[in-house]
């Protein structure tokens, strides 16, 4: 199957798939925010840069793309054009992903991952699992 955009509108659109503040990252910065917790956001001198950092529990959350972190989901498959390419891609991210929890628990630090997936299918239940999981 062939794109239906040319190459370099294809590559105008990727580019412009930020990587902070997205839609689901807001949606549970706010939700923790009306439960009283407090953090901090992307902070740099830590591994991965986390989106929400909670010092005081000594926990971090990265809110994740189903696709581009490859979530076995229906939001995480591959694209039908350049398999090879995205294959290749989406596992790099994978490596990179398991590579800064390991820095962060030698840091001390306990990594807590939110799915795009679980926040459209239920995003009350996703938060409150993600609320629990900050306080145990």
């Amino acid at each position: 199957m062939t794109d239906h955009v040319t190459h370099d509108k294809r590559s105008q659109i990727m580019a412009s798939v930020g990587t902070e503040n997205t839609g689901p990252e807001l949606t549970v910065r706010s939700a923790l925010h009306r439960l009283g917790f407090r953090f901090r956001l992307h902070r740099k001198d830590l591994p991965g840069s986390p989106d929400l950092v909670f010092p005081k529990l000594g926990k971090v959350v990265f809110v994740n793309g189903c696709f581009w972190h490859g979530h076995r989901c229906r939001y995480g498959r591959l694209p039908k054009s350049r398999v090879e390419y995205w294959r290749r891609k989406i596992e790099t991210n994978k490596e990179r992903d398991r590579r800064v929890k390991g820095e962060l628990r030698k840091l001390g630090w306990k990594a807590i991952v939110v799915w795009q997936c679980q926040l459209r299918r239920d995003p009350k239940k996703a938060i409150a699992t993600l609320a629990e999981a900050l306080m145990s």
